[in-house]
């Protein structure tokens, strides 16, 4: 059973700034990608790394794997993007909807969520703390906010990326944990949608 926990980075206001520049960075890249994947019809993983991995980084001051990350977030979008034109949830081929989705590249939102896998953020869940990379460096013993209750199940299931979401001003790394077996109870943790394009 997989578990999405609640929990808030609490960044001094110069590192809620870095963060920010991240997420817009990495979002502008990602745009940047998209309409490169979109005009080559070139939007599966590695070839499209092989167009703009190298510039990507050296562009938005991305480090290796931030900018794996985007080209990969940029693919995902739009194998979405695919499966809703096929499953005919933007209208049918033809109509005014359809063809404004399928007609122009995928644009991602400034501040759109960004996924973070375990090098690029690292948890020191005893100390509530973590370590995050951003455009502007490292930020270490950056201090979170979270119950016990998901401090435990962050230290005993956490498994995967994490995706940096900004929402109402706040930062929230969502870390995706998994149950060694399914509850009868119902969670209390929130599952945060990740809406990466507009």
């Amino acid at each position: 059973m997989k578990l999405v926990t609640q929990v808030r980075l609490l960044p001094t206001p110069e590192r809620a700034a870095a963060l920010e520049e991240t997420l817009r960075s990495c979002n502008e890249a990602a745009t940047w990608a998209s309409r490169v994947a979109f005009e080559r019809d070139v939007k599966r993983n590695f070839p499209l790394r092989g167009l703009v991995h190298a510039e990507t980084k050296a562009r938005w001051g991305l480090g290796a794997r931030a900018a794996q990350h985007v080209i990969k977030k940029t693919c995902d979008a739009y194998t979405v993007l695919r499966a809703n034109l096929n499953a005919g949830n933007l209208g049918r081929p033809g109509s005014e909807r359809h063809r404004k989705a399928a007609e122009k590249p995928i644009v991602f939102r400034p501040e759109g969520a960004q996924p973070y896998d375990d090098r690029m953020l690292s948890w020191q869940i005893e100390e509530r703390r973590v370590s995050i990379w951003t455009v502007a460096g490292r930020l270490k013993d950056v201090a979170i906010a979270a119950g016990s209750d998901q401090l435990t199940v962050l230290g005993l299931y956490r498994r995967g990326e994490s995706d940096l979401v900004r929402r109402d001003g706040m930062w929230f790394p969502t870390p995706p944990a998994r149950s060694p077996k399914p509850s009868r109870t119902p969670t209390r943790w929130t599952s945060w949608a990740s809406t990466w394009a507009s």
